[in-house]
């Protein structure tokens, strides 16, 4: 793969946009085109930052672009991860890795069978804060860890994104759009999930859009809006994470990392930066300075991270595995929840 990588854009909704404006700050790659179902995205979005546009099998297609990032909506994941493998392209895509975890699975059997790289989301693990924390935890500030806590608690999708349906049919609900962060950032501190269980409800079985061109429209909802997960890891902590979309003009996000001396409170793990504070025994709160990475603490990083360890022949760490494995635990919960049981998971980490 030449540097920086030519990197294809397919999906120029939110999050997209949010990669384009963030890639000027990497020289692992550079966004040169970008496409999109709707067309007009596609269009505002090349204009802005001065890439080609293209359909997807166009992109596919152009043997001058070596990766292709995949932004669109979960159900879309597998299918177009499928596509650029077989055109022997790497791919980095949002979260979830797949629409299911079976689908997940083949979409990493094939890249790996072909020699492929495959990246996945969230990457803000790798954010200056949260290698923060990484590093107390390793120097034993607050000695064995023993626990984690995490919420994110919000209102729904319909009242900020014109077309919400993604986010209350199945791949999307709370678990599978914003436990990937929480339970990321878990796995990054404390190692693999090993089971899990949980409870799960539908408390509004539709919704109504607020925004956009169909503001007024309602839509069903297929999928659990309020869970409450537990898990334990393959060393022994606990970890408990409760997401919603039921909680109305609200935003609450919260990671907390017990350990047998002492917790550490973290920043919102959908975001970079943010206040990171340790407290030893029953001393009171101290914030903990740290040096950000500045433009470098965005959304990108990952994919920075993928082609540097690529070519130094290292493991990356935004990788298809850990999205595997975070989707595995997500889907378990949700298992766990409808059959009233607890969940072994298959896959760890190495």
């Amino acid at each position: 793969m030449r540097t920086p990588a030519r990197v294809g854009l397919v999906g120029c909704g939110i999050i997209g946009k949010h990669y384009a404006e963030g890639a000027g700050a990497f020289e692992s790659f550079e966004i040169v085109a970008c496409a999109d179902a709707d067309a007009a995205a596609a269009e505002a979005v090349a204009a802005e930052h001065g890439l080609d546009v293209a359909t997807l099998d166009e992109l596919v297609a152009e043997p001058s672009i070596d990766l292709i990032l995949n932004m669109t909506p979960p159900a879309a994941h597998a299918p177009i991860l499928r596509q650029a493998l077989a055109a022997g392209k790497h791919v980095y895509t949002e979260k979830p890795l797949a629409g299911s975890f079976e689908d997940a699975a083949e979409v990493l059997a094939d890249a790996d069978a072909r020699g492929l790289l495959v990246g996945c989301a969230p990457d803000t693990f790798l954010g200056s804060a949260y290698r923060t924390a990484q590093r107390l935890i390793e120097e034993g500030e607050i000695g064995e860890p023993i626990a984690a806590t995490a919420t994110m608690l919000v209102g729904g999708a319909e009242s900020w994104h014109p077309n919400a349906d993604m986010f209350y049919k199945a791949g999307g609900g709370p678990l599978l759009d914003m436990g990937p962060y929480y339970l990321t950032a878990i796995a990054a501190l404390l190692g693999s999930l090993a089971a899990a269980t949980g409870f799960a409800a539908t408390l509004t079985p539709e919704r109504t859009l607020a925004v956009g061109s169909r503001a007024g429209e309602r839509i069903s909802v297929d999928v659990p809006t309020h869970v409450s997960a537990v898990f334990r890891l393959e060393r022994g902590a606990f970890a408990t994470l409760t997401t919603s979309f039921e909680v109305r003009d609200q935003y609450e996000s919260a990671l907390i990392v017990h350990g047998s001396k002492g917790m550490l409170a973290l920043p919102d793990a959908n975001q970079f930066g943010g206040d990171v504070r340790l407290r030893r025994g029953r001393a009171e709160w101290k914030q903990v300075p740290y040096r950000s990475l500045g433009p470098r603490d965005a959304r990108g990083i990952g994919l920075d991270e993928m082609l540097e360890a690529a070519a130094a022949g290292r493991p990356h760490r935004a990788s298809g595995a850990l999205g595997l494995h975070i989707l595995e635990a997500a889907t378990a919960v949700l298992r766990a929840a409808a059959d009233g049981r607890t969940v072994e998971l298959q896959t760890t980490l190495a």
